[in-house]
């Protein structure tokens, strides 16, 4: 477990005890079970962001305003492998995100359960420190979603990433509820790709587009513990025209929820 992520528990303890509550009085308060928050308490889990959100409620504006400077000080890179560093500092500072994915789950969509069933799966397996610290740093990632509303993301997942149904039918309920909730966020546009499409721009295989601050484009790929980011313009551009491509052959966002609920009640 990081540095970061103790103090953090430490400091939630401490408002949590000076509020004269127990994790057992505390929990349903935020929505979570006691469990759950002494887990983050001792460092074992990220913080979620809906945590923060109601911590109001339960220890007051002054004790939120703490928990949230606290909060500010976690570090989002620890347990990020070496080869996926430079795109997560890529990634934190777009303006525009783009991801099209063929064999997993985008990791700035995956809940919990999926990610821990992802790391369960991992081969040469990972011992339990490992995976706790490559699952804190997924979730942490994932607070990009709401911390810049004004950067657009926009996902084109595979139909099939979604039927394959990886960690079992639970899992799978939680992650196709997960992306419902995430695709009604303003700044999120979420497509599938159906699984009959003649016409298919991506069938090169994954790609991830980033725009900057000064309108440049950078791709990204990744597989079998290695990475590319391409910075070169012109290799960019054709990344962008293939998404963009893609995005036309892939269901509408409103089509793409109206699958979702399908699958949410087939569960």
């Amino acid at each position: 477990m990081s540095d970061s992520l103790k103090t953090f528990g430490a400091v939630l303890k401490a408002l949590r005890e000076e509020a004269r509550l127990t994790q057992e009085h505390f929990a349903p308060l935020v929505g979570y079970s006691p469990a759950y928050v002494a887990k983050i308490e001792q460092g074992k889990r990220f913080p979620p962001l809906a945590l923060l959100d109601r911590s109001e409620g339960a220890l007051g504006a002054v004790a939120s305003r703490v928990l949230a400077a606290a909060a500010r000080s976690l570090t989002r890179k620890v347990g990020l492998a070496s080869w996926f560093r430079h795109w997560a500092m890529v990634e934190e500072e777009a303006i525009s995100l783009y991801a099209y994915e063929c064999r997993v789950i985008p990791g700035l969509l995956q809940p919990e359960p999926y990610i821990r069933a992802l790391f369960e799966r991992h081969l040469p397996p990972l011992t339990d420190e490992q995976s706790e610290r490559q699952v804190a740093a997924r979730l942490a990632r994932q607070q990009l979603l709401g911390e810049r509303p004004n950067t657009t993301f926009s996902f084109v997942i595979e139909q099939a990433v979604l039927e394959r149904r990886m960690g079992g039918r639970a899992v799978t309920k939680v992650l196709v509820e997960h992306l419902l909730e995430v695709g009604r966020y303003r700044n999120v546009e979420l497509q599938v790709m159906p699984l009959l499409q003649e016409e298919h721009a991506g069938f090169e295989g994954d790609m991830y587009l980033a725009e900057t601050a000064d309108h440049r484009w950078i791709g990204y790929t990744e597989g079998h513990g290695s990475s590319l980011l391409i910075s070169d313009p012109k290799a960019a551009s054709q990344m962008l025209q293939r998404y963009g491509k893609m995005r036309s052959q892939a269901l509408s966002h409103q089509a793409t929820a109206s699958l979702l609920e399908q699958m949410r009640g087939a569960l």
